[in-house]
């Protein structure tokens, strides 16, 4: 039975707090439901919005269409080989929830991907990615629900076409299914990663030697990074990182860096450097700063954060601001991570 609801507020559904409303709103428990929901005839041509955990949108106006809240769960064992064990989780599981539930189990690929806020279903969507690991890395398939015709169907890692923070599903695929579940592909010995960031830093903090890494006290060190740096949406409205982290020529680097010496870059192939968007950011004097009620949060600069009340336009101001002084500085423009609704 689908509970669809009329005129609500969508404050609860997004990490930013902003009051949008949604003209319909329906929570799907079940692949089922979902099918169901796309056998009414009166829904078939009104705009359709997934939210997951509402930690990668922007509202900048009411949605008039219907907000459908995947909240599918379940985390099971599909299968395993020798050197891996495949774990499937329901598109509304919690994304942390199933990284600590792999840590637990001892499977290892994903701790790195701790306390990244969101649900399962939206991961590959972003090929989310933090401390040197994306999702496309452990990742083996995921099941989907056509739009249009409430049939299922089976992506592999191939036909997602992952990029960075892409995937089929945000350009070819966009608006044409719905993400029911995902399939991971986890290692029974793990390879650690903590070369990136502060991580063996910070681990040396905790104690932790090389010889005694495990995943646990990676993704422990990974959530006291983010923890230190990032504010909880739960206290200030905010969707983690706000822009992408820009790739430019190695060319244009080398002439960026005889002007800025200390710009940080790191080599994505022969011909690419991605440079970290929060250093820019920092250097065009934005952290910390406010414009109205949204502003640059003080410990990073990547992150605009909700200083209460925001409406979305106000902080699509101030991302905007943003991008015309690091163009202007730089001649890099950044471009956002956040959808924009």
């Amino acid at each position: 039975m689908l509970d669809i609801q009329s005129h609500v507020s969508l404050k609860p559904y997004n990490t930013f707090g902003i009051d949008a409303k949604a003209r319909y709103w329906v929570e799907i428990q079940t692949e089922e439901q979902l099918k169901t929901l796309f056998q009414l005839t009166e829904f078939l041509t009104v705009p359709k919005l997934v939210l997951g955990g509402g930690s990668n949108l922007l509202f900048t106006r009411d949605f008039d269409g219907l907000a459908i809240k995947m909240a599918i769960q379940g985390i099971e064992v599909v299968r395993e080989d020798e050197s891996h064990v495949y774990i499937k989780a329901g598109a509304g599981v919690n994304w942390h929830q199933l990284v600590m539930h792999c840590v637990e189990k001892g499977y290892a690929g994903i701790e790195n991907l701790s306390l990244i806020p969101g649900t399962t279903g939206a991961a590959p969507m972003q090929n989310i990615g933090a401390y040197g690991v994306e999702i496309e890395q452990v990742f083996d398939q995921l099941e989907a629900v056509a739009i249009q015709t409430g049939e299922t169907r089976v992506f592999t890692h191939a036909e997602c076409r992952f990029g960075y923070r892409e995937s089929i599903f945000k350009h070819e695929a966009k608006g044409q299914y719905i993400i029911s579940s995902v399939t991971l592909r986890l290692n029974k010995q793990a390879v650690f990663h903590v070369e990136y960031g502060a991580i063996r830093e910070t681990l040396a903090e905790m104690g932790v030697s090389e010889g005694q890494l495990s995943i646990k006290a990676v993704s422990e060190a990974v959530i006291r990074i983010r923890q230190s740096k990032l504010p909880n949406p739960a206290e200030i409205g905010n969707a983690g990182s706000f822009f992408k982290n820009p790739e430019i020529s190695k060319g244009q680097f080398e002439d960026l860096k005889t002007v800025h010496p200390t710009l940080p870059g790191y080599p994505t192939g022969d011909l690419t450097v991605k440079v970290p968007a929060g250093w820019l950011i920092e250097q065009c004097g934005w952290k910390g700063k406010q414009m109205g009620n949204a502003g640059v949060h003080s410990k990073q600069a990547l992150v605009l954060v909700n200083l209460g009340g925001a409406t979305g336009a106000e902080i699509l101001h101030l991302a905007q601001n943003v991008q015309q002084s690091v163009e202007e500085k730089f001649g890099i423009r950044l471009n956002p991570e956040v959808n924009m609704v």
